[in-house]
């Protein structure tokens, strides 16, 4: 099975580092992961949004590791930055471990998180490739 991230020439090129649309093939199974924060395993959380936002894809990509999946499985992020804060943390954050994976992709400034010292949440789907064989039935 293959995931297909395109840019077709009717709409404007991407403007960051994502993809258009991502066409998932029939069977795929789907991992839907929360919103993850900048909060160590331990419980900490950074004081810098440039250690949140490293957190962050550290923290996804572990869960992508439990599932047997990697980051290029994501085939689309929601992302939730305070606004005020370091966007270009998160870009260096997300090019650090999705290197030139481009999936579909929002980005949204708001006012706050639920805690105030939380600057950064990203949501993720991915989808697992592997044959229709290894999906779990439930």
């Amino acid at each position: 099975m293959s995931l297909s991230f395109t840019n077709p020439s009717s709409v404007h090129p991407p403007l960051g580092l994502y993809s258009h649309t991502v066409t998932v093939p029939e069977g795929t199974e789907l991992l839907f992961i929360s919103g993850q924060l900048g909060v160590r395993p331990d419980g900490t959380t950074p004081a810098t949004m440039a250690e949140q936002a490293d957190q962050v894809f550290a923290n996804l990509v572990a869960l992508l590791a439990a599932h047997g999946l990697a980051p290029t499985d994501i085939i689309k992020l929601t992302t939730f930055m305070v606004a005020g804060q370091d966007g270009d943390a998160v870009r260096a954050a997300r090019l650090k471990y999705l290197g030139s994976h481009r999936p579909a992709s929002t980005a949204v400034f708001v006012s706050e998180l639920v805690d105030p010292a939380w600057f950064v949440e990203v949501e993720a789907i991915a989808a697992n490739r592997k044959s229709d064989d290894s999906l779990r039935a439930i």
